[in-house]
């Protein structure tokens, strides 16, 4: 450890893309993380995995840690066993209305050395997101960043509602729900046309946003009768009128959707990111994490002896990453493979060889292993071959025992296992609510474990209206063994084909979207 170092980082309204890129390796560097629940639980996937992880919630008007207590907490860590790197992620940024000031005063009367990282503020981008651009010539050049929600031990308001009734273009309001009623008196007052129009934009920026629109004279009324609630920011002024023609956000075609991924947290990037970029909230609940296998001895074994195959085959990315990070253990490289034919399972599977330098000899259209043994055998793997196998331990054995009754030489050597994932108790939460619309399984394995991970809800009712979505008729299978109504397989077994087949579920013409 070494000298104490605090990183104040605004972590962005929301959306874990808007994260600045010093940011991310902040987090990156930390040994202890403190985080809020405005900032997007997904960054702390980009923390080292012995970093300590502290959650100090404070939601809306009821705070579960007091700042004094947040405060007392970074300091702590800070100077813990002669000093640690601490990344305090705070939503939107530190010093507009995130109290990031008192927290680095804190850190001043302590001796501790900080930095403090800015981020995206909600009080420009949540509009951004819901079609409000903050400024626009012709309408206002002006803009405030307001709080509506003062320090209640204060007599009297702070703020100079005569100047912003009739100075200001364009304002802004920080926590404002609870007092919008204040809020609207107070403007008109002073001057401000009861007919001003008016947005309230929660969760800003995420597939959680909602939008409600009205005036001075009724936004209050409106948001009480739908039960409007923070954490949302309240856009005052004529700017509000644009959403009409420049909302973008909120018409993309899954939005509104709340899909469950239950891939690897390392793996599940692809799948979150086409899913997010139709607009669907996509809540991560890794079912399975790739742990190396409790031997490497069989593997290392096959690479000194590669002379003696004729056939390389490989079944997944995962399973490449690791062949090649092992060949490299052993100070070799592609060269290694030279004579070799090497087939790859999936384009996917295709790529990360191509990545290591290797471009597969046979790549199958269809992906199951029936499918697969057909097209090795068509290229001669049959009697007197010598195919060597590299795959999950727990994959089907029905490819190496169908090429051993085709009288080849099958070596199985398994580079990677998949264990129990550590889930996400949130998402589980928000299941058991029937808050989820669809849930997608990417192997037979995810189908297991997830089931092993919502231990306690009645799967079978929680997702009664939900969508199961499977990669392929294998997890399907699984799906259905464990009592899942499978509602839709996709038709090509890839990442893309299952989002394909997701979308085209909910009316979405990807042809249209790409």
């Amino acid at each position: 450890m070494g000298r104490p170092l605090v990183y104040l980082i605004g972590a962005g309204p929301g959306d874990p893309g808007l994260m600045t890129v010093k940011g991310l390796k902040c987090i990156e560097e930390a040994d202890v993380i403190v985080y809020d629940y405005l900032a997007n639980s997904r960054l702390l996937a980009h923390a080292r995995e012995d970093a300590e992880v502290i959650y100090v919630g404070k939601k809306g008007f009821t705070q579960h840690v007091t700042q004094d207590e947040i405060n007392a907490v970074i300091v702590e860590k800070a100077l813990e066993d002669g000093g640690k790197t601490v990344a305090r992620l705070k939503g939107g940024d530190p010093f507009i209305f995130g109290r990031g000031g008192e927290e680095a005063l804190a850190l001043v009367d302590a001796g501790i050395r900080y930095e403090v990282v800015p981020g995206i503020s909600a009080g420009y981008a949540a509009p951004a997101y819901a079609g409000i651009p903050v400024t626009h010539r012709g309408i206002t050049t002006e803009m405030a960043f307001v709080t509506g929600h003062e320090d209640p031990t204060k007599d009297g308001s702070g703020i100079d509602w005569e100047h912003l009734a009739k100075g200001v273009g364009t304002i802004c309001f920080f926590m404002g729900i609870k007092n919008l009623p204040n809020i609207a008196e107070n403007l008109t007052r002073y001057g401000r046309p009861a007919t001003t129009p008016v947005a309230l934009v929660r969760w800003g920026t995420t597939a959680r946003q909602e939008v409600l629109v009205g005036t001075l004279g009724d936004i209050a009324e409106k948001a009480e009768a739908v039960g409007f609630k923070a954490p949302a920011i309240t856009v005052v002024g004529e700017v509000v009128n644009l959403r009409t023609k420049l909302a973008w956000f909120d018409t993309r075609p899954l939005f509104g959707k709340t899909i469950v991924v239950t891939r690897s947290r390392a793996q599940a990037s692809a799948l979150t990111d086409a899913l997010e970029d139709l607009g669907a909230e996509v809540l991560e609940c890794p079912a399975i994490k790739v742990v190396d296998p409790e031997t490497w001895e069989p593997v290392d074994g096959a690479i000194r002896n590669l002379d003696l195959y004729s056939w390389l085959v490989l079944t997944s990315v995962n399973g490449v990453d690791r062949f090649f990070d092992r060949l490299e253990c052993a100070d070799k490289d592609a060269r290694a493979l030279a004579g070799l034919r090497v087939a790859a399972i999936g384009p996917a599977t295709a790529a990360a060889c191509i990545a290591r330098g290797v471009r597969p000899d046979y790549v199958p259209d269809e992906y199951r292993a029936e499918a697969v043994l057909e097209g090795l055998c068509e290229r001669g793997v049959g009697r007197d071959s010598n195919v060597l196998l590299a795959r999950a331990l727990e994959a089907r054995e029905v490819l190496p025992e169908q090429l051993r009754k085709r009288g080849a030489r099958v070596d199985v050597v398994p580079v990677y296992r998949t264990v129990l994932g550590e889930g996400e108790p949130g998402v589980l939460e928000r299941l058991r609510a029937g808050e989820v619309h669809a849930v997608t399984f990417t192997s037979s394995s995810t189908v297991t474990n997830f089931v092993a991970l919502a231990n306690g809800i009645d799967l079978a009712a929680a997702l009664k209206d939900a969508l199961v979505a499977s990669i392929g008729p294998v997890t399907s299978d699984t799906a259905r063994a464990a009592g899942l109504t499978v509602g839709v397989e996709a038709e090509d077994y890839t990442i893309p084909g299952l989002v394909a087949a997701v979308a085209k579920h909910y009316g979405v013409d990807m042809d249209k979207e790409q």
